[in-house]
């Protein structure tokens, strides 16, 4: 069954870290995710990385394209830190954001890299319960 459309949008970020950066790419990512946590208005924020392959792997879930859009306003000096240490190999966008958002995203990536989009099927988020994760080690 399909269910109605949640709004949500689910960012996926695949970072190439620069060869030498990786502790300090580390601290950006760190420091980014600390302020966002605080005070950005991303539902959740998760980093993954495979140091053999210097790849990070970014997901950040947003309630709509209001919440980027202040995302991008609150965090740019973090983002621009983060980018000094890696280039942005890979951008997905699993919803459907406003057209601002999209335009925002491409003039990010600049003409090398165009992101990919996947409008929502399905689904459901489970928030807040015991045992259902949202832990931050």
């Amino acid at each position: 069954m399909n269910t109605p459309d949640s709004g949500f949008l689910l960012f996926r970020n695949t970072m190439r870290i620069t060869e030498g950066h990786l502790d300090a790419f580390r601290s950006a990512v760190d420091r980014a995710v600390g302020f966002v946590e605080q005070h950005g208005p991303q539902l959740m924020v998760e980093v993954f990385v495979d140091e053999k392959q210097l790849l990070a792997h970014s997901f950040q879930l947003y309630r709509d394209s209001d919440a980027v859009r202040e995302h991008w306003r609150l965090s740019d000096p973090y983002i621009q830190d983060v980018m000094e240490h890696c280039r942005v190999e890979r951008f997905e966008v699993f919803g459907e954001p406003d057209e601002d958002v999209v335009a925002g995203i491409r003039e990010a990536l600049g003409e090398q890299l165009a992101p990919a989009f996947a409008p929502r099927f399905t689904g459901f988020v489970r928030f807040g319960g015991e045992g259902a994760g949202g832990a931050r080690a």
